[in-house]
């Protein structure tokens, strides 16, 4: 256990080196910083209540968020009376909301409402209203009339979920890798609340807001907006294109395909005229439906819509059956980039409006910070002297262990580009003590073999192997819930959790590494020097020594 060959020591002397190296870029200032090789720029950032950032509030656009649940509730009342074969006059929203149905015959009254009725769905006891706890109402009005209309319960628990998705998509899009401490909240009904640390300029959060939605859509077969007339014929609507200015299509409303089945999107660029664009891919779904519409319209133009505008217009040549295709459109590298990671993070639900956006400054400022580095450095000194009083010379090593396992946590935390909080500073502190716990568990089990009049050599090797099991079963349970705190947790908790199982993963390391590859040199230095005493435990002086 004692034992280290070459290559291991050289391994660990370079993770220390390494770990030394990392930080140093923290200290530098903006202007130098700014000047260090790309693969030298990381750093540590500071969280809201340290340094201030980014403050946006936005607003979701309900309105959308309901027509679009009309369009798709007419869209299966279409299909569901088609397979039924019952005939209508008349299919589309309702005055007050919702769709209406008109029936061509009167007799066909109790058949429709049998074939739509199914459309309603329960929801969950937290959702249930008045309107029997389904989200949609579905009745008859008059002799042909059929009204397909959300309840109140159905209207609240959409929103719900669409406010909640939005929260989710909006934190992966700006936090992809879940380190820089971003806080997404929801804030009122229709509202969510965006905090980005360190950010002095809300450009790129509101890029974040963007809707993203790709949708495939088949054009008019023999009209244009130039020679449609005064109005779009039903199911059509008229679409600009988003790089050509006056330039506009005659789209059916209905998409062939959405980007809800994409399950990839890549920046990268045109080999015929090195243009940045997007690459995305399907799913098997995606790309079965893809390739039979496009089969299904060979020669037909059509549509491909990023929100709201037309990227392109091609027409169908052949099928496409490999399920992936590109997006062009005269993208700068960085439009390319954010609309890529827009598609993969998924299209938002309904647009964000921006209602406030500022920057706001530190909560807790220079004293917490201040007051954050005077407790690391006391209970690093607190543990130090601890050590040393109880264990003598090894107390001296698991101090040194300790010392390098913060350096080490901020040479990761450095790497990762993470955020550092009040509460990650708390968990920093925390872990000191951590660090030595496991050599106190070591060091308790060398004193048992010492008392049993073991060899040094033999009792430190016990005590290093024996502990090894229990040290990992402590930690791990730790390990466990910081992994809980983190993946569930958000703001303070997920700051607080990344340097706790960072702290952890960097105990072990130099408890079983550092600490031991120390008391290795030493015993080795005594054998060179030909130092026969033995160290031994002294219950008096409460410590392990060489008498």
């Amino acid at each position: 256990m004692l034992h280290f060959t070459r290559w291991k020591t050289l391994m660990i002397v370079g993770v220390c080196a390494l770990g030394l190296l990392l930080p140093i870029p923290n200290f530098f200032s903006k202007e130098r910083y700014d000047r260090l090789p790309g693969l030298l720029q990381h750093h540590i950032g500071l969280g809201l209540d340290l340094r201030g950032g980014a403050h946006v509030l936005a607003s979701m656009n309900l309105d959308e968020l309901k027509r679009d649940w009309y369009a798709k509730l007419t869209d299966e009342a279409r299909k569901r009376l088609r397979e039924a074969k019952i005939g209508y006059t008349g299919l589309g929203a309702a005055p007050g909301g919702g769709v209406q149905v008109r029936l061509g015959k009167i007799e066909d009254m109790d058949a429709a409402l049998k074939a739509l009725r199914p459309m309603s769905s329960s929801l969950p006891n937290a959702s249930i209203a008045a309107a029997g706890g389904s989200d949609i109402d579905i009745r008859r009005e008059g002799n042909d009339l059929i009204m397909i209309q959300p309840t109140e319960a159905g209207i609240n628990a959409r929103v719900g979920q669409a406010i909640s998705a939005a929260v989710e998509i909006v934190r992966n899009r700006l936090d992809p890798g879940g380190v820089k401490e971003v806080s997404v909240q929801r804030q009122g009904n229709d509202r969510i609340l965006v905090q980005v640390p360190g950010v002095e300029d809300t450009k790129d959060i509101i890029e974040a807001f963007n809707v993203a939605k790709l949708t495939f859509h088949l054009l008019h077969p023999s009209l244009s907006p130039e020679t449609m007339g005064a109005r779009p014929p039903p199911g059509y609507e008229v679409v600009p294109d988003r790089d050509k200015q006056g330039v506009s299509y005659l789209i059916n409303m209905s998409p062939l395909v959405t980007g809800e089945d994409l399950v990839d999107a890549q920046p990268g660029f045109d080999n015929r005229n090195g243009e940045p664009m997007v690459t995305f891919r399907f799913n098997q779904r995606g790309a079965v439906l893809f390739g039979r519409v496009t089969k299904e319209n060979v020669g037909r133009p059509f549509a491909m819509i990023i929100d709201g505008k037309v990227l392109s217009a091609p027409r169908i040549n052949e099928p496409i059956l490999g399920g992936s295709g590109q997006i062009t459109g005269s993208f700068t590298v960085e439009e390319a980039n954010r609309l890529a990671t827009n598609l993969r993070s998924g299209a938002l639900p309904a647009k964000l409006t921006v209602v406030e956006e500022r920057v706001v400054g530190a909560s807790l400022g220079a004293d917490s910070i201040e007051a954050g580095k005077r407790a690391a450095i006391i209970g690093m000194l607190g543990v130090a002297a601890f050590m040393i009083f109880a264990y003598g010379l090894l107390g001296v090593f698991a101090v040194i262990g300790a010392a390098m396992h913060v350096v080490l946590v901020i040479a990761i935390m450095t790497l990762l580009g993470s955020t550092m909080t009040l509460p990650g500073i708390a968990g920093v502190v925390l872990t000191i003590g951590m660090a030595v716990d496991a050599n106190v568990l070591i060091y308790e089990r060398i004193r048992e073999e010492l008392r049993n009049d073991k060899p040094t050599i033999s009792a430190m090797d016990q005590g290093f192997s024996r502990a090894y099991a229990t040290i990992i079963d402590s930690q791990l349970t730790t390990f466990i819930a910081g992994l809980v705190m983190f993946m569930l947790g958000s703001g303070p908790i997920r700051g607080f959790a990344v340097t706790l199982t960072l702290g952890i993963l960097t105990t072990v390391f130099t408890a079983f590494t550092i600490t031991r590859l120390l008391v290795s040199w030493w015993l080795a230095a005594q054998k060179t020097r030909k130092i026969e005493a033995p160290l031994s435990y002294s219950p008096a002086r409460n410590k392990m020594a060489r008498p």
